[in-house]
């Protein structure tokens, strides 16, 4: 268990803090709060190797008309209907430091990534006395690697996938269930970044692998929730199913199955007094 800078921690809770809410409520605009979450993730994707992870964070939530912060992911608000939403979405990865991963080691180390582009969300099915609602989420991003001196473009991402949400899952209960699944696309670049070798850092186990762009694999998530006031608790289980991808053949990966999951507590004190609905 290690205990990351504090800048990796907003980009970690947005794969860890999935998004499950309950559907039309009227919720507080803006809530406060502190939390801790427990985290293991690989070190990426197709890695064998992972790390646990103790984070502390600043809770942090607002639901404006256009701009949202929310437990899932910040977003600017572009366009939006009954059935569709065009925002703003981001996304990341943790740095890797090559010493401490066997099959990296001599290779340069992974810098964190941030990932920011638009997303249009459809909503297919939705029933209100069911509570529960399907969509399809389309995100395209731009991927940026950084050492927070400089950025450095990675490539792109477009990761389709359908959402299910259900609230209060057993009546009475509180709990809200999230599942998620699709598949992910990405360019050379993006690729390039986590599975090619160049020949400067090829040896006889970890040889020489240039990747291209296409299929990268499958994910499917199943995230839980429930709030006990003035607590919020979370976790999730996801999967990464990579049979298929472009860059499989790579030396740099090890499984077909990469998985991560997580938990944590939030502790909301502060809440605003105006409540508007969140039923998008």
């Amino acid at each position: 268990m290690r205990i990351r800078h504090t800048w990796t921690i907003p980009i970690l809770l947005l794969v860890l803090l999935w998004p499950v809410q309950a559907l039309s409520e009227g919720k507080p605009l803006w809530e406060i709060g502190v939390g801790l979450a427990v985290l293991q993730m690989p070190d990426y994707r197709g890695a064998d190797e992972s790390r646990g992870y103790l984070l502390p964070y600043p809770y942090l939530v607002y639901r404006g008309d256009i701009l949202r912060v929310e437990r899932e992911r910040i977003s600017g608000r572009i366009f939006q209907t009954d059935r569709l939403l065009l925002d703003i979405s981001i996304n990341g990865s943790a740095p890797v430091d090559s010493s401490d991963n066997q099959d990296r080691r001599g290779m340069p180390d992974l810098d964190p990534t941030f990932e920011i582009g638009p997303s249009l969300d459809i909503t297919l099915l939705e029933s209100r006395r069911n509570r529960c609602k399907l969509k399809l989420a389309l995100p395209v991003r731009a991927a940026f690697s950084t050492d927070f001196s400089s950025a450095h473009h990675e490539g792109w991402i477009f990761h389709p996938r359908l959402n299910l949400e259900k609230a209060d899952l057993i009546p009475g209960s509180g709990v809200n269930l999230g599942l998620s699944v699709g598949p992910m696309f990405a360019d050379r670049g993006y690729h390039d970044y986590f599975y090619t070798v160049d020949p400067a850092f090829a040896t006889p186990s970890r040889p020489r692998y240039a990747s291209g762009g296409g299929y990268s694999g499958t994910t499917a998530t199943v995230g839980l929730s429930k709030a006990l006031n003035p607590f919020v608790l979370s976790g999730f289980v996801s999967l990464d199913y990579l049979k298929g991808a472009v860059f499989e053949e790579s030396p740099l990966v090890k499984t077909q199955n990469s998985w991560m999951c997580g938990f944590a507590v939030s502790w909301v004190f502060l809440k605003s007094s105006e409540r508007v609905q969140t039923s998008k």
